[in-house]
């Protein structure tokens, strides 16, 4: 799919099921940085728009499970992520040790997810360095997401109020396998969470900065004015 410009020097590349897999590229001098890893079969796209931005530096995954670090092993760069997920990037595993599909409500949901995260993922990334709330990343604020992974990560740009935030929210019914409403945002199901209530502190977190772009891990970016009430909604979900 073709890359979407999201923000100043922001662009983001959907793919694999159903275009849902969501890969951003933050220019960064001559090149970019690309901002989680999606899924194994992007990894020639992800390559090729990589190149198209002028070479990818480095990656830093929002977190470690299978739909976002699938391209990682593929790019041939410095890959970085929050100290907490370092173990969980670096395990063979595809699925993490916390989550619990047995609380999908969907009979033929739960049982084919096992294998959808065995085809996402590219199996174990070597991580080359950490990053801390408050670092710096290509003119964004590293701001830490803990719930749905412990060391799940965002990036924030005050200037223009623009919040990439891998899988802080869900835009999709991951039980059903659907998209939401439009406009609408929900916190991830707790099968997949580490902590499923200090998800949604986390959405408060987010809520809090009252972000006008809220780009996330799946389906298209969130847009409006003030995204504060539509977060603060999805918080209280589940």
């Amino acid at each position: 799919m073709a890359l979407e410009k999201v923000a100043d020097g922001v662009w983001l590349l959907r793919g694999d099921f159903r275009g849902s897999m969501n890969v951003y590229f933050i220019e960064d001098g001559d090149g970019v940085v690309q901002f989680d890893a999606g899924t194994r079969s992007m990894r020639k796209a992800v390559k090729k728009a990589g190149e198209q931005l002028g070479g990818i530096k480095r990656i830093v995954l929002g977190h470690a499970h299978a739909d976002h670090r699938g391209t990682g092993p593929y790019m041939g760069v410095p890959i970085l992520c929050h100290a907490d997920e370092v173990a969980d990037a670096e395990s063979d595993a595809a699925i993490a040790p916390y989550m619990d599909l047995s609380q999908l409500p969907v009979a033929w949901v739960r049982h084919l997810y096992p294998f959808l995260l065995r085809r996402w993922d590219g199996g174990a990334v070597k991580i080359d360095g950490t990053v801390a709330e408050g670092d710096e990343v290509a003119g964004f604020r590293v701001v830490h997401f803990p719930g749905h992974a412990p060391g799940l990560i965002g990036l924030w740009r005050e200037s223009d109020r623009v919040a990439l935030v891998s899988d802080v929210v869900y835009l999709v019914d991951s039980a059903r396998l659907k998209p939401l409403p439009e406009g609408e945002a929900s916190v991830p199901h707790p099968a997949w969470a580490w902590d499923h209530r200090q998800a949604k502190e986390s959405v408060r977190k987010l809520a809090a900065l009252d972000p006008k772009v809220v780009a996330p891990g799946h389906e298209h970016p969130l847009r409006a004015e003030s995204l504060r009430a539509t977060l603060e909604a999805a918080a209280e979900k589940h």
